[in-house]
């Protein structure tokens, strides 16, 4: 499977390394460059990338607003990751929030950046768990620790969000609780059905925020 990619960010030569690193790694290619999150709609209609590398601050449409509108106008949107200079910046939070499956920082080797945009597309598993988690403790979870009730998860899905937040992959989970991996990915995808999540990013920033998971890691 060949990936394409849409690079966005406002500084050029961000763009120019970022379009080095993707096209020289054999399955994917860079389909496409914007210069602020504004042009992003356009791009993706015309192109329709698989993953959308999205510098987080942008001058006039930043990466958060352009993720919103992604999420909410495209029936397939892309999977979006959102490229910061600071691991602690709140935009990137809420970037998660609007939508992003994970972010990466600029300062990321050339091998991190491939490994996470194979890793949003194939979904398999979290990408940068501890780095979600820190980034959920800076925010105020709500004080339910059963925040999700109202999901209707079972206990068994229950315990499969719990581990996908530690960042444990479909085949990890299934030797933790003794599964089959089909199983797994059946209960994935009942969570993410349950909790109206897009992906399992979306889905763990949910457990972060209504309680249900503590950023602890208790």
């Amino acid at each position: 499977m060949n990936v394409g990619v849409l690079l966005v960010d406002d500084e050029p030569l961000i763009r120019a390394g970022l379009r080095v690193i993707v096209d020289s790694e054999d399955g994917l290619t860079v389909l496409g460059e914007a210069a602020d999150g504004a042009e992003v709609p356009g791009l993706v209609a015309r192109l329709r990338p698989d993953v959308v590398l999205m510098d987080v601050r942008m001058p006039a449409v930043d990466g958060i607003r352009a993720t919103t509108h992604l999420m909410s106008t495209v029936d397939d949107p892309p999977k979006v990751i959102v490229v910061t200079t600071f691991e602690n910046d709140d935009y990137v939070y809420d970037a998660l929030v609007a939508g992003a499956s994970g972010f990466l920082l600029k300062r990321a080797r050339p091998e991190e950046i491939v490994a996470a945009i194979r890793t949003v597309v194939a979904g398999e598993s979290l990408l940068f768990p501890s780095a979600i988690r820190r980034l959920a403790a800076q925010h105020s979870p709500s004080p339910s620790g059963d925040g999700l009730a109202s999901a209707g998860l079972t206990e068994r899905e229950r315990e499969v969000l719990r581990l996908m937040a530690t960042g444990l992959s479909n085949v990890e989970i299934a030797g933790e609780l003794y599964l089959g991996v089909q199983t797994v990915k059946t209960h994935v995808g009942n969570v993410l059905s349950k909790l109206g999540a897009r992906d399992r990013t979306q889905a763990v920033v949910r457990a972060y925020d209504s309680g249900f998971v503590a950023p602890s890691g208790s």
